[in-house]
Parts: C-alpha cells; structure tokens; sequence
C-alpha cells in the first residue's frame, strides 16, 4: 500500500490571520511536489504544519492511513531541509552526515557505508575530512541535503534550500536534488517562491496565494493552461487587457484596442460574464517590421502597429517593450529571428496576436 500525504480541510491561524484556509491536498508517494507562491501566501505554513513544528487549526494531516497532527517532529520521520545550511562548523563533512546515525545508534560498518553512498550521490565523497567552512555554498547545501537523507526519512521537506546561492549554482543543485529524488525514490515537497525552479524540477506545482490553493498541476499545465488570473500573471509573464465581449471579440477598456478571439478560449469563461480579462504570453505574439511580412490570411482585427521602446538581450530569447496605444507590450522572439530582422529601438513594427492563443479570465 501506497505511504501518502494528506491534507484535509488543513486551516492555520494566527490570532486573527488565516495563513492557510481550508487546504485539501493529496501527494502521493514517490511524487516530487512543489509550493510556488509570493511570500505570506501560506507555504512555508504549510509546510511547518507538516513537519510538526505548527499545529493545525483545524483539519488533519494523515500519513500512511493515519492522522499525525498530535505526532511530534522527531516521530514523524521527515526530514527536513532549509534556507540555512545548520552545519555543524566543528564537524567534518562525515560527521555532519553521520550524525542522525549516531543518535539512532546504527552499527559503525553501516554508517560508513550509508555516508559513503550518500556523498558519492551528490559528488563529495573527496570532501568528506573537510569541515563546513572550506566548502562553498553548493557544497555546504549538498551536504545538509544528504544529511537529512542518512536516517531514511519518507518524506523529505525543503523550505527554500537554494535560495541564498548564486544563480548558476542554483540551477546545477536544483538539478542534483531532482537526480537524488529520481533515484531515491522518496517523496520531496519543496517550497519556493522561484517560478522558473518550481517548473523545472517538480512533477506537480501547487500555487498559493493568500493562503489558497489557486491550482494544481503538472509544470506544464501551469504554463500553458492557468485556471486563474493570478496564476497567468505569477508563473511566466503575460499581456494582460480587460474589457467588454461582444461576440466573438473583447475590446480594451483602457486603451479601445479591439481583439478576435478563439470561440474555445471564450468557452473558458462563463456566458453570463460581459466583462472579461485576456492574456497572451510574449513568445506567443508575431512580430512583423512591416505590413508587406503580414500574411493575408491572418485575422487583420489582431493586427496592431507599435513603436519599440526597449529591447532586452536574454541570451538565446530577445524582449522587446513595443507601445501600442499608449500601452507597452512584452514580445519575445529568438536572438537568430531578431537579428535577421534587424529590429532596433524606435523601429515602427506590426504585432499579430493569434485569436487561439488567448487565455480568458472571469473578473
């Protein structure tokens, strides 16, 4: 039988602040989840809840068929990963990764062979004699992972490990801990406020706001389909326009501009509603120099003409800020197409928005 979490109807307060309300949750064993959302939105609550350190409000926490919210963090057999390495500076590499070992008075053979196995996981079976201080960032995060793996944990938490290490090494841990996850096994619930890190690692993305679950979902369902406003603007970057729906077209209350949309994005929305929000992703908009690139086929209402204000290099992506009717617009396309363009600031250009690459929100 499958070892899963669950969350039900799980409530936290703090005098009169609801940190997290009425979360319902299932993370399934195995399952690599993460907790995306701004700070105060409820996930590091949530994830204290789980460890033991908070106790619930109301609701339960069940584990492997049974409620643990009376079951102290030590009989819970969770580990737990943070912010802050909580190395012992006095103890070498091995020492910090045997120490769980120790109090649980494993036999020597054992420990060596676990410590072993463990820092050769994370490549730092050579850097075992060194104490904390000598290691970099990375390293010292590496070795408080493998540590809080060594007592064969069932779960493991981590509240924002990455988050005080520079971006490269960001990017090379997130992908040693999703390597470590993959061949353990073991369920990780990872809490992070960084969209790009929650995408790229987790099989399910949870996203919080105000304490509320907003959706969860496979990364790239997230992306491609949010459920919600808040989710479309948080994960990724969007162009968002609010306004009226007459037919099969929204017009832009603040700026007149006038769109056809797909029949299948305004089925997203309820019938009932007459004032909508829309959204496009900046990779999703066409970007023309002039009208005679424009194909005659295309939807000529979605045509619009726009004046480039600035341009961004983003490595292989290029972002440019293009004012249309005195509103600025973030179109992204390849380094290769920008340059054969020979787009530059000031240039006039023709910007085609897709009617079925809309995404449509209630307001």
């Amino acid at each position: 039988m499958a070892r899963d979490l669950v969350l039900d109807q799980l409530t936290k307060k703090f005098d009169s602040i609801t940190a997290v309300s009425n979360m319902s949750l299932e993370v399934r064993e195995g399952e690599f989840v993460c907790f995306l959302g701004p700070s105060g939105c409820g996930k590091t609550t949530t994830l204290r809840m789980i460890a033991g350190f908070d106790t619930p409000t109301s609701g339960s926490i069940n584990y492997d068929g049974e409620v643990i919210n009376d079951v102290i963090p030590q009989k819970r057999n969770f580990g737990i990963v943070f912010q802050s390495y909580a190395l012992f500076p006095h103890m070498t590499v091995e020492e910090n990764v045997s120490f769980g070992l120790k109090m649980h008075k494993v036999p020597k053979r054992k420990i060596t062979e676990r410590v072993n196995e463990l820092l050769a996981l994370v490549s730092l079976g050579d850097q075992k004699h060194k104490y904390p201080p000598e290691l970099s960032g990375g390293q010292q995060q590496r070795v408080a992972l493998v540590r809080s793996l060594a007592t064969y944990p069932q779960i493991l938490l981590l509240d924002e490990p990455l988050s005080a290490l520079d971006a490269k090494i960001r990017v090379n841990l997130r992908a040693e801990i999703k390597k470590v996850q993959t061949e353990l096994g073991i369920t990780m619930i990872y809490v992070t406020h960084d969209q790009e890190e929650a995408l790229s690692i987790s099989d399910r993305v949870i996203v919080m706001n105000h304490g509320y679950i907003e959706q969860v979902d496979k990364p790239i369902e997230i992306y491609k389909n949010p459920n919600t406003r808040f989710v479309a603007d948080f994960v990724g970057t969007s162009n968002f326009f609010e306004g009226q729906i007459e037919g099969n077209r929204v017009t832009d209350i603040k700026t007149g501009l006038r769109f056809v949309i797909a029949k299948d994005v305004l089925a997203a929305v309820e019938q009932s509603q007459k004032k909508i929000s829309i959204s496009i992703r900046p990779e999703k908009i066409i970007f023309h120099r002039h009208s005679g690139q424009v194909r005659g086929d295309l939807e000529k209402t979605n045509l619009k003409e726009g004046t480039i204000e600035v341009i961004t290099f983003l490595g292989v992506i290029v972002r440019s800020l293009v004012s249309v009717a005195d509103q600025h617009i973030i179109v992204d396309i390849t380094e290769k197409d920008f340059e054969k363009n020979l787009f530059r600031m000031g240039d006039r250009v023709q910007l085609y928005f897709p009617p079925e690459d809309f995404l449509a929100f209630g307001l």
